[in-house]
């Protein structure tokens, strides 16, 4: 197992740089740095003042050197010009300080700055992270159980009545997107149209102090087209085992019907749907754009949006970046989990 992580721990590694130059390279493109300049500086600067601007800030380097640069592995640019010296880790100054940091990339915790927020970008992605971490585990925790539940009801007696009421619901579900969904909840359960105005139409408030009346809608919102989707996941491989031939020996045998579902059944065919999930969080923590614009919930998806919107290049490499991390972890966690869900499975 430990040679497994390691190699996998590689391998993770080796994927995020590649995406994050990826990432840095279309970023870093000369349209994008030319709009970076009149939008930080004038948007009436004439092509030579681009270029300046550009070259006082490190941008007229090759662009291996400035991915490297952002990483921390190679020294930050220090640049002379009228009155002072610019550089990527001490701003501007009359002279480099003598204790100035040579290195000041990701590695060493410097993200960059804003240039939309006016902020550090480390800053900004551990609050809009933690707004998004709390969305996903309301919704984890409606939409893992509800699923499960949905899924092993209607593939433990397949072709039953149950099975094809439960399976109709979950494919009405995965087939409502959230932007219809959550249109459909605001104006039902939010606005004055109908009447009933039980939940609020915008979770800003539940930024500071999440509450039902606020929060209930955009984690239902999410929540629905999952259920729908890990549950007709679950009702397949639920089906399956219970075709299995130790299935029917365990029925001969006389095992009630109940512990055969749950003691034989369960745990086998919990492997596919274990995947599925773990495939959630990477899919919550980008695909939550939609219903965090349409409920204006600052989170890290609104972030995504802004960052994109607003050519804010060191924001949106942050984004990437903890995307990148979060896709790979969960893969990591989804292989291990499969290993124990499956011992025929071998790691070595």
């Amino acid at each position: 197992m430990g040679l497994f992580l390691l190699r996998r721990l590689g391998v993770m590694i080796l994927t995020a740089l590649c995406l994050t130059f990826v990432v840095f390279f279309l970023t870093n493109l000369s349209p994008n740095l030319e709009k970076l300049a009149k939008t930080q500086g004038n948007m009436r600067m004439t092509d030579d003042e681009v270029v300046s601007w550009l070259e006082n800030r490190g941008y007229d380097r090759n662009v291996f050197a400035r991915y490297g640069e952002w990483l921390g592995v190679v020294p930050g640019y220090v640049v002379e010009q009228p009155g002072g010296f610019r550089g990527r880790c001490f701003g501007e100054a009359d002279e480099v300080p003598p204790g100035a940091s040579t290195f000041c990339g990701v590695v060493q915790g410097n993200w960059g700055f804003s240039s939309v927020f006016r902020e550090e970008v480390g800053s900004i992605i551990a609050t809009r992270l933690g707004l998004t971490a709390k969305l996903m585990g309301f919704v984890m925790l409606l939409m893992v159980p509800a699923a499960l539940i949905i899924g092993v009801l209607a593939g433990m007696r397949e072709g039953s009545r149950l099975d094809r009421g439960l399976s109709s619901v979950s494919i009405v579900s995965t087939a409502t997107p959230e932007y219809v969904s959550g249109v459909i909840f605001i104006t039902v359960f939010a606005s004055s149209a109908v009447g009933l105005r039980w939940f609020k139409g915008t979770a800003t408030g539940a930024m500071e102090n999440a509450t039902f009346e606020n929060f209930a809608l955009p984690v239902l919102t999410i929540a629905l087209y999952g259920i729908g989707y890990i549950a007709r996941m679950t009702r397949a491989s639920m089906a399956e085992v219970m075709t299995q031939q130790y299935i029917r020996t365990a029925r001969l045998k006389g095992v009630s019907f109940p512990k055969v579902v749950l003691k034989h059944a369960l745990r086998n065919a919990l492997i596919a749907p274990f995947t599925v999930i773990m495939l959630q969080f990477p899919w919550l923590l980008n695909g939550v754009v939609i219903v965090e614009t349409l409920f204006n919930y600052k989170g890290f998806g609104w972030t995504l949006v802004q960052a994109a919107s607003n050519n804010d290049i060191e924001l949106l490499l942050a984004v990437s970046v903890v995307s990148v991390f979060v896709v790979l972890v969960t893969q990591l966690i989804s292989d291990i989990g499969y290993v124990w869900l499956n011992p025929r499975i071998s790691v070595t």
